[in-house]
């Protein structure tokens, strides 16, 4: 090699490199299960001070949506770009790479433009699937990512202290952080964050958490933050008027199947109190990660961003768990913090999707745009609080809510600025086997189905129209 050339294959390294550490690294953290009305959403209840915080330094989009209220399809979308119905996802078992074999992953597309990625936690769904994970994702294998939540036991020395907690589905132990999966999470993600401080590479480090998923087994000091005494009662806990019966699910999650239980109102207030306690527990970790992001100085060049895969019932509806197409189910919390950002603390209406954070998250790294995905951009709220982005949300889930071999119906639903519009499906067929309408200018819980009203025929006709656009086939 002649002088010159070795001088100038020298001087792209270097501007290689430069180029390099200039550019924004992601913290990207995921929750499992959080609701949004009890994730920094202003409820008085929860405690969650970290989360509070991010918002206060970042966006909050108060009107975010997933694809569909169950881990492995959301996930599945929000990771590819991609609606359900374009990868044919809406199961637990089946994998994106089964369907996709080549899609190109958020973390892979930063791979390819010189970030190294990292997973530590759930960020896909995992364990029913062969392929442990996405492994084509991350620069290095990821950890505590596939398991079950109910092998997420105590790990202590000594004896283990007594469970006080009652219902099957709670636990309330006098034990450390890290005896469970999320207390040694942040562990490993503090110590990545020193690893990737010591290198000169952007990095997309992925923080799945598993809380608050059930069990509600978070340690006891977070049990010890409530008065159970003083914890509010579903506020709608019964079915709503005039909707159909098509909409419901067996919340076999928590109620058990294929007989359910009958709970006692002394359970159904533990196992709320055990949902605070557990959002509080996993908050606390988030606050470790991002202490340790500052005291590293990397959060003047990091993006962070929180989210949850859907949201949750407790009750309301005659619900518990997931697996519906109703606003307590559809709605996530969305924190996007940027350096340097415009407005911070000041949060958005807009309306958003998970999927939308693949795009998003590129155009905020300079990098160049994905092909093919079906999110937007929320780069202009992200500008201006009051830009709008999407004139609609757009979610689904089937019946049953766990299927074999392909559902019986399909429920799709859109949400607008003031309206929630539910449409179910035969799956073959097509054929409509009933709707709903919720308006939340005047009901924001949901409890009147109003899409048989004449004084809503209008309403519907415009949901409807949106409706053929997220779901055209």
């Amino acid at each position: 090699m002649s002088r010159s050339l070795f001088q100038a294959v020298l001087f792209l390294i270097a501007v290689s490199v430069a180029d390099a550490a200039e550019k924004p690294n992601v913290l990207f953290i995921a929750a499992d299960d959080l609701r949004c009305d009890l994730g920094c959403m202003g409820n008085n209840e929860v405690l969650s001070p970290n989360l509070d915080a991010l918002a206060a330094r970042g966006r909050l989009f108060t009107r975010a949506y997933c694809q569909q209220a169950v881990c492995n399809p959301s996930r599945a979308s929000l990771m590819t770009g991609l609606r359900p119905d374009t990868l044919k996802i809406w199961d637990l078992p089946t994998h994106f790479r089964e369907r996709r074999p080549d899609v190109v992953t958020l973390p892979q597309h930063f791979r390819k433009h010189g970030y190294f990625a990292q997973n530590i936690g759930k960020i896909y769904h995992n364990w029913r699937q062969d392929i442990q994970g996405d492994p084509a994702s991350w620069d290095v294998p990821a950890v505590m990512h596939y398991a079950t939540h109910g092998s997420d036991k105590p790990i202590v020395k000594g004896p283990l202290p007594p469970n006080s907690a009652s219902d099957i589905k709670c636990e309330c132990r006098d034990v450390s952080d890290a005896a469970y999966f999320d207390g040694r999470i942040a562990d490993l993600s503090i110590k990545a964050l020193r690893e990737r401080k010591a290198d000169n590479k952007p990095f997309f480090l992925a923080v799945g958490f598993w809380k608050p998923h059930s069990p509600f087994n978070a340690p006891k000091k977070y049990w010890d933050l409530y008065d159970r005494s003083k914890l509010s009662p579903p506020p709608n806990p019964e079915w709503p008027k005039d909707a159909p019966r098509i909409a419901w699910h067996n919340s076999r999650e928590i109620l058990g199947s294929p007989k359910p239980r009958e709970l006692t109102p002394e359970a159904v207030m533990e196992i709320r109190h055990g949902y605070l306690a557990a959002i509080s527990y996993f908050d606390a970790q988030v606050g470790r990660v991002l202490g340790e992001l500052d005291r590293l100085g990397l959060r003047d060049n990091t993006i962070v961003v929180f989210w949850s895969d859907h949201g949750y019932h407790l009750g309301e509806h005659t619900l518990w768990a997931k697996t519906s197409n109703f606003e307590l189910d559809a709605h996530v919390p969305l924190i996007i913090s940027a350096p340097a950002m415009k407005q911070p603390g000041q949060s958005t209406e807009t309306l958003a999707e998970l999927l939308d954070m693949y795009p998003t998250l590129a155009e905020m790294c300079g990098l160049p745009a994905p092909t093919g995905v079906e999110g937007k951009s929320l780069v202009p709220a992200l500008d201006d609080p009051k830009s709008t982005v999407e004139p609609a949300a757009f979610t689904q889930h089937p019946r049953p809510a766990y299927f074999n071999g392909k559902p019986d119906v399909m429920g799709r639903s859109v949400r607008t600025e003031r309206y929630r519009y539910t449409e179910w499906r035969e799956f073959e067929s097509g054929k409509l086997v009933g709707s709903e309408l919720y308006d939340h200018q005047t009901d924001p819980l949901e409890t009147v189905n109003v899409a048989a009203k004449s004084e809503y025929a209008q309403a519907v006709k415009d949901c409807q129209k949106h409706y053929r656009t997220g779901f055209p086939d």
